[in-house]
């Protein structure tokens, strides 16, 4: 048994609506072995390892249920088992995940094994363990027949507890987990941005961010008062807070004569430690203020120790969010009481079986243990681990009251006394904290401390939440909720909207056509697409950006306030959306692409594929009535409207869907040619006519034409005039500025040059549709490709599309031959035309894809059309634009400095047209070049 492939999918995706990881699990011989043949001693080790196993319901939707399915007949086969082990390991760590799957991949033995997760190293090590604890488990004659390297060391509780701890390194601690729970319960989206507690909150320009319990609205110089004790206290002194005397000193004499100073009891302390660490309480001699000095020492970044007066009374934790005290906990340090027959290392174990305990912050309360601070008490007292303690006897093995130390908490909240309630705000104020923690020392916090005293002891920034959030005793507190409503209060906007795009062709140009649209609306507009991710219309980042990963880099940038999401079938196979869901989600078209990668064979399978982006969608998605594959995913959207797309004006569903008083953009024909026109809800709007959208090349482009229905749907969709949506379209070209190798014509040569990333064959249909279109005076030339990773049959369909078109063919390789021969590709294609009724002299073969382009273009003459399927674009568009150039020209270009940044390409478009033909030649030349490299 062993995983074969792993996949972790960070959002929405094939298998659910969140992150889940996938294994597929080839169970080799075990195929033939379900738990029930496997044995009862197999089960029994199983549920003994992990007894929370127990509750799982499985398909019986009730406890016990997966035990059943365990013992029943056959049993259930060990891909399964997996799946139940992976999720319960993760929930005795704290993780409450519950979803998981498995099914067969259609390969004998092999299954698609889906659970999930909430912290990515945390899923992937707890399936590991799950599967290393099933081996183990397995009886000895099948682990001889097994090829399985065994671990002969392997210790389950060893293995658990390390797992546990780091677990807890990576998961959120209870802090942030409580707040991204508030987040999440009020649909405010959140990012993690790094491995600890730093997380944002809410999409682009309304991100707030929090690390721990600092927020983004926590001033740093309330964050440094807070930390100096000193500072603290003197500050709270001046106002007439109550706080107790105090010293600061540097040595173990000075602490010494600071004590008898202030006056014995005291406690000494680190100037700027926290948690409770290197604290010393009720030192009444000089070797105790001596010994609790060099403790103190151990925990203190400085050299700077506090001396202060001890002040009696219970430990109180008072939290202030937003000038308002929201929860108070009393604070009960670890201790055991005395049964008069157990030691005290029996009552620690008998304490630990709360199940509320765990290890850390694994649980709502933390195991006690018998540490060196708990056996120093103990020697103190006069006792050791095995004394006796008496009936109802309490012994304390802290000093201090956090719960990281095993500490219980009381909520307090609805009796504290309005004066220490005013007190503790007064004091969180002081500081300047927006989230603080009030320690506060007093015999009754029912009482005011002016009548019976009390002191503040201490005053912290980023204070914790686990004992209000899941306190020991009494009511929980939503405290993370009040530090939600204060970042986001209530009508403040937290998502930015988001745009989803995809299909098989046409998504980048689309993504391009909206992105241009809302810009001019006054959008600052973060988009991803295969040629990289753009902010405000400059590149960020070059490269195919269409993945979750790019996602996330549009919706952590702060400047963004409106989201264009290209996303491709690969993104979505391998890691999901990087996004929860979008406002409008567009796909353009399902056909062969692709197909045979990943587990996707065929054109349904790759519509089950980028029907995830439509399933995102909330409000609207925009479908194209005219593609089977499209038309069927409005069954699964769950959306207040669908807008369908047609370039058919009788299409007979969408006029339904209008009669019905839905939406559609329909291209309808007229005396003057092709308008784009929107229905919605009985109005009959035209938009455009198609000739006057430069994109489609005086309409004879078709697919550009339906990209500019898509965008202007979208733009409609998201509230945008019609005005704007005109002016955007009648604005948005086809250059390499806009669109780099998307349809880029070039005619400042004699003859007409078209650039374009075709890789399949309906984009190469789609092109050689529009190459008939066009007026032609002598020969149509290609110079063509397919990448080297589809199939056979899709590369050979293409040559097919592309016979009879063309005058000649100029057959070449892609740079990265992905698997293939050095020509193999180019001459797959030669044959093909060959078989088609192409002539042999109207074929040429050339791998280099340098030299082929050159070659098309030295072939072309006055009046021919050269039609480049490219796949280096900036390094095609460059040898186009620099073909025949003068030499003294190009030698200039060659010698001359390269721009230290790039140009500003709206400046440019806002400029006379003479000066955008002049950068599409030399200058942009030079822009190209510094992206090539």
């Amino acid at each position: 048994m062993k995983i074969v492939s792993t996949n972790v999918y960070v959002g929405p995706n094939v298998w659910a609506s969140f992150p889940v990881i996938r294994h597929v699990i080839d169970l080799g011989f075990l195929e033939d072995w379900p738990s029930a043949k496997i044995g009862n001693e197999f089960i029994d080790g199983l549920i003994a390892a992990l007894p929370g196993l127990s509750e799982h319901g499985c398909s019986y939707r009730e406890p016990g249920g997966f035990i059943r399915r365990l013992r029943e007949d056959e049993g259930t086969w060990l891909g399964h088992v997996m799946e139940h082990c992976a999720l319960e390991i993760q929930g005795v760590a704290g993780t409450d995940v519950t979803f998981g799957r498995t099914r067969s991949t259609g390969e004998p033995g092999q299954y698609n094994m889906v659970y999930q997760y909430r912290q990515r190293d945390v899923g992937l090590d707890a399936g590991k363990l799950a599967l290393r604890l099933l081996m183990h488990l397995l009886p000895q004659d099948l682990k001889n027949h097994s090829d399985y390297e065994f671990d002969p060391d392997f210790n389950w509780e060893e293995e658990l507890r390390s797992f546990v701890l780091r677990a807890q390194r990576k998961e959120f601690g209870p802090s942030t987990g409580s707040l991204v729970k508030a987040a999440e319960e009020r649909d405010i989206p959140w990012i993690r941005l790094n491995e600890y507690s730093l997380v944002q909150f809410g999409h682009g320009n309304y991100q707030k961010r929090i690390q721990a319990t600092i927020t983004s609205e926590t001033k740093h110089i309330a964050v440094e008062i807070s930390c100096d004790k000193e500072d603290t206290h003197n500050l709270l002194n001046d106002l007439g807070l109550p706080v107790p005397q105090q010293n600061m000193v540097y040595s173990g004499r000075e602490a010494i004569r600071a004590a008898r100073r202030i006056g014995h009891p005291v406690v000494v302390k680190p100037l700027d430690a926290n948690h409770g660490r290197g604290v010393s309480i009720n030192l009444n001699t000089d070797e105790e203020v001596e010994a609790g000095f060099h403790e103190a020492k151990e925990h203190s970044k400085s050299r700077a120790i506090l001396v202060e007066s001890f002040v009696t009374g219970f430990d109180h934790r008072m939290l202030v969010i937003n000038n308002k005290l929201e929860a108070v906990a009393k604070r009960v340090p670890g201790h055991v009481v005395g049964d008069g027959k157990s030691t005290i290392t029996e009552l620690v174990d008998i304490v630990n079986l709360d199940p509320r305990r765990g290890i850390g912050h694994e649980k709502v309360l933390t195991r006690l243990e018998l540490d060196n601070q708990a056996n120093r008490l103990l020697s103190e007292a006069g006792y050791d681990a095995e004394t006796v303690l008496t009936e109802g006897e309490i012994f304390y093995l802290r000093s201090t009251a956090n719960l990281s130390t095993g500490g219980t908490s009381i909520d307090m909240t609805d009796v504290v006394h309005p004066d220490n309630r005013d007190m503790a705000e007064r004091a969180i104020m002081a500081v300047g904290l927006d989230v603080g923690g009030v320690d506060f020392l007093i015999d009754d916090i029912t009482k005011s401390y002016k009548d019976i005293g009390g002191a503040i002891v201490e005053v912290n920034a980023a204070p914790g939440f686990r004992m209000h959030v899941a306190p020991s005793e009494g009511q929980s507190r939503d405290v993370s909720g009040k530090v939600m409503d204060m970042l986001f209060p209530v009508g403040e906007e937290a998502r930015i909207p988001i745009a989803a795009i995809t299909g098989t062709n046409g998504k980048t140009t689309t993504s391009r056509m909206l992105g241009h649209i809302m810009k001019g609306s006054g959008k600052t507009v973060g988009m991803t697409s295969t040629d990289g991710v753009y902010v405000d219309g400059k590149l960020s980042v070059k490269g195919d950006m269409t993945g979750p990963k790019s996602a996330q880099i549009v919706l952590r940038d702060p400047m963004v306030d409106f989201a264009v999401m290209e996303t491709a079938r690969g993104g979505l196979v391998r890691s999901g959306l990087g996004y929860q869901r979008s406002n409008v989600a567009a796909c353009l078209n399902v056909s062969a692409d692709h197909l045979g990668l990943r587990g996707i064979n065929t054109v349904e399978e790759l519509a089950v594929v980028k029907r995830v982006v439509v399933e995102s969608a909330t409000e609207t998605a925009v479908l194209n009535a005219d593609d089977i594959n499209c038309l069927k995913m409005a069954d699964y959207a769950d959306v207040n409207a669908i807008f369908y797309v047609t370039t058919n004006p009788g299409h007979s569903l969408v006029k339904e869907h209008i009669k019905a008083g839905g939406k559609a953009i329909v291209l309808e024909s007229g005396m003057n040619g092709d308008m784009l026109t929107i229905y919605d809800n009985g109005l009959h709007m035209p938009v455009l006519w198609s000739h006057l959208i430069p994109a489609g090349l005086e309409g004879k482009a078709i697919f550009n034409v339906q990209n500019a229905m898509f965008a202007a749907a979208m733009a409609y969709s998201f509230g945008v005039d019609l005005d704007n949506i005109r002016h955007g379209l009648r604005t948005f070209d086809t250059s390499y500025f806009q669109a780099p190798g998307r349809m880029n014509v070039y005619d400042e040569h004699p003859f007409k040059v078209i650039l374009d990333y075709a890789h399949n064959p309906a984009a190469i249909g789609v092109v050689t549709d529009l190459v008939d279109r066009l007026d032609v005076k002598r020969r149509r030339i290609a110079v063509a490709a397919m990448p080297g990773d589809r199939r056979d049959e899709d590369i050979l369909e293409s040559a097919g599309i592309l016979a009879g078109h063309f005058d000649h063919y100029i057959c070449k390789a892609d740079d990265r031959r992905r698997g293939r021969g050095h020509d193999e590709v180019p001459q797959m294609i030669r044959a093909e035309l060959t078989r088609n009724g192409v002539e042999d002299s109207a074929i040429t073969v050339i791998p280099n894809e340098v030299e082929a382009v050159n070659a098309g273009l030295e072939m072309a003459a006055a009046g021919d059309l050269l039609v480049i399927f490219g796949d280096d674009s900036a390094r095609c568009w460059k040898q186009i634009v620099y073909h025949n150039a003068g030499e003294n020209e190009a030698e200039a270009e060659a010698q001359s400095p390269r721009p230290a940044a790039a140009p500003d390409f709206e400046e440019m478009f806002d400029s006379d047209q003479s000066l955008i033909r002049d950068e599409r030649g030399v200058r942009l030349a030079r822009e190209i070049d510094e992206d090539a490299d």
